[in-house]
């Protein structure tokens, strides 16, 4: 009987460690992303496509055409469906069809449905044989013959603390697309949001939370011949 009572107890004692600590855990995931959602804390995320080939040498040619993909930012606009616009401006702030991205570019980003431009700036670029990556940031609206001044507003729905870098690279027979983004937290907060505070709270964590998925997965999918842009 004792043993019985002793196992009872044990047993309640477990469970209700069990439902505490899930609890805790969901506890610290609301306090995230209400942190988020304020703009303390950040998210990171990361989306991955795939693709192999025949063989070595097929995916070799192949991903020369990756590459090609990966720097061609104008093309991206052409992918079918649901997509947003991008445009690639040179480091003067005058848009170009220059199909290779370079440091110091920017691109202009127009999600669907909206005319609110987002902008970015292009802080690294590397290519290697079997590898190949840019890395773009928030900024302020580049301005022709202007340079933009300490504390400007940034014209993104996040901080300019965020990056995305677009990445490629080639295994043996396989390709891969990437989209990595770090530190995603909303751009509401002084005089960086430029009095898009609420905006941008609405588009980060509404609009491009529900389309980011859609939108990088059909980017990575481009990457790796998944899927093709419109001629």
């Amino acid at each position: 009987m004792r043993l019985t009572s002793f196992a009872w107890s044990r047993t309640t004692f477990f469970t209700r460690n069990q439902s505490t600590m899930v609890i805790t855990d969901f506890l610290n995931k609301i306090k995230k992303e209400w942190e988020v959602l304020k703009g303390q804390d950040a998210k990171d995320k990361f989306f991955q496509n795939e693709n192999s080939f025949e063989d070595e040498a097929t995916a070799r040619r192949e991903f020369a055409r990756t590459k090609q993909k990966l720097f061609d930012v104008n093309r991206w606009s052409t992918l079918e469906g649901i997509n947003s616009t991008f445009q690639l401006y040179d480091a003067q702030g005058h848009p170009t069809a220059r199909s290779r991205v370079q440091l110091g570019d920017y691109v202009q980003i127009i999600l669907p449905a909206t005319n609110i431009e987002n902008w970015v700036t292009v802080i690294e670029v590397t290519e290697e044989e079997d590898a190949a990556q840019f890395v773009v940031r928030p900024c302020p609206k580049p301005e022709p013959q202007k340079q933009p001044q300490e504390g400007s507003e940034v014209k993104h729905f996040f901080t300019d603390e965020a990056t995305s870098t677009f990445r490629v690279l080639r295994e043996g027979n396989t390709i891969y697309g990437f989209e990595i983004g770090r530190d995603e937290k909303p751009n509401n907060q002084g005089d960086q949001s430029g009095g898009r505070g609420l905006l941008n709270t609405l588009i980060s964590e509404g609009g491009w939370a529900g389309f980011q998925d859609l939108q990088w997965n059909k980017i990575t999918r481009y990457y790796v011949h998944l899927e093709e842009g419109k001629a």
